[in-house]
């Protein structure tokens, strides 16, 4: 964003109000936790997913490092996918959070990050529900 341009509204809400900011226990089974980074910007985002034994997120939280449409974007991503079945999280689309935060072309990569740390987060929490699957993955 140059400046002088105008900020979304939502892109500031969640920058100056961000919501489910912190940790889970990473040990917990029902945990999943997605660290994902963009080398090229520098923005480095955890996000974190409580499960429940129905398979529905509970819970979410995150910490980024990077700027405001980072934050904004894993701030968004954490209240996506409360609620939501682990399938359904994974049908959440990074053009979906752009689209809701009105971010510019420029800031694209900050939604594309959110969406990998949902991802990300997802498969930890399938592996601890099945650790024995890598193994038979790795000897195939």
């Amino acid at each position: 964003v140059a400046v002088g341009d105008a900020v979304p509204w939502q892109v500031v809400d969640h920058y100056e109000n961000p919501r489910n900011v912190g940790s889970l226990d990473r040990k917990a089974k029902n945990v999943g936790t997605g660290l994902v980074g963009a080398p090229a910007c520098g923005d480095v985002m955890k996000l974190q997913v409580e499960v429940d034994e129905n398979g529905k997120i509970v819970d979410a939280r995150f910490k980024t490092f990077g700027c405001g449409s980072a934050i904004a974007s894993s701030s968004l991503a954490t209240e996506w996918v409360k609620g939501k079945t682990v399938d359904e999280a994974l049908k959440i689309k990074n053009t979906d959070i752009a689209k809701e935060l009105c971010l510019p072309p420029v800031k694209l990569h900050c939604s594309m990050l959110a969406e990998d740390a949902i991802k990300a987060a997802l498969a930890d929490y399938k592996l601890k529900q099945d650790p024995n699957k890598e193994e038979s993955e790795k000897k195939a």
